[in-house]
């Protein structure tokens, strides 16, 4: 399946999203928004092109102060984090919502008028945001280990902090470095990942661009966003939603939290999977997408 080159696209006054496409553009429309920090070649591109094949048109895209998209203004301190972790009202550069709406702007650009919306983590949580926005332009909502803004819900384990929190120093050899430490902790432990893959990875992150007041913003997003469980129950296209059984950055409570304020909502629970999206794993993630959007196509077609 033939691939774009990287392409922007405005999406509303002062912001920019770097964008990729995979696959027909006859075919049906799939937006893959990806989570906290990560940019869009997160998302691996032998997984777009298998979604590609099954007969998708696939956009994978950086979300704002991610990869190749606008950098925003706005300081987050650890201390102002702190102050929005215990619940303490606390200004954000930036909501959720605002993230979905980036993400529907991105589809205006495209000119779509609906897609199925796929989103693993903060890409969950804007998922959810844009079904929640603009129903009629989410076709189905795939929902991958993330949760519902329910602090109940879908913790982090205490033990990440000290690695996530510890200074790694400068230079691209040292964000290598402590990329793969960090996936080695939260990563799946059924599906191991090569290293030398993990840290090509974290060196092409490198290249597309790393700014960590940025994810200090995106972070600050994500602990201040609201808790969308009780309006979660308005929801009606088809959904689908995958957590890991060993995910130690967000718990799997969020993600039956989540399935289980949608109406209809497929759960599917995967031992040994982690925070991260395993090759062994993409035959499961192809088939279980397909399916949830040919849900999709068979209830447009009762309704019409």
């Amino acid at each position: 399946m033939s691939a774009s080159d990287e392409l922007l696209a405005p999406v509303s006054p002062g912001v920019e999203l770097c964008y990729q496409t995979f696959g027909d553009p006859t075919a049906e429309p799939l937006l893959l928004v990806m989570g906290l920090g990560g940019p869009m070649t997160w998302w691996p591109e032998d997984l777009c092109r298998r979604l590609a094949d099954t007969g998708f048109h696939v956009v994978r895209y950086d979300n704002r102060d991610t990869g190749r998209s606008t950098r925003m203004a706005g300081r987050v301190t650890t201390a102002r984090l702190a102050r929005a972790f215990v619940g303490a009202p606390t200004p954000a550069p930036y909501s959720i919502g605002d993230l979905a709406d980036d993400a529907l702007g991105l589809m205006d650009h495209l000119g779509w008028a609906s897609a199925h919306v796929a989103g693993v983590s903060m890409g969950g949580m804007i998922a959810q945001s844009m079904a929640l926005a603009a129903p009629e332009r989410v076709r189905s909502l795939t929902s991958m280990m993330s949760t519902t803004g329910r602090r109940a819900v879908g913790w982090q384990s205490p033990a990440l902090l000290p690695t996530l929190l510890a200074p790694r120093g400068p230079g691209r050899e040292a964000y290598i470095r402590r990329a793969v430490l960090v996936w080695g902790i939260i990563g799946s432990p059924g599906f191991p990942q090569d290293e030398a893959e993990l840290r090509r990875r974290a060196g092409e992150t490198w290249d597309r661009g790393i700014d960590e007041a940025g994810v200090l913003r995106q972070m600050m997003a994500v602990v201040t966003q609201t808790d969308r469980t009780r309006r979660l129950a308005e929801l009606r296209m088809p959904t689908l939603v995958m957590h890991g059984l060993a995910d130690k950055m967000v718990h799997v409570s969020g993600g039956r939290a989540t399935a289980a304020a949608i109406h209809g909502a497929e759960l599917v629970v995967v031992p040994g999977w982690g925070h991260d999206l395993p090759t062994a794993l993409f035959p499961t993630f192809t088939r279980a997408l397909r399916r949830t959007a040919d849900r999709a196509g068979r209830a447009g077609r009762a309704d019409s």
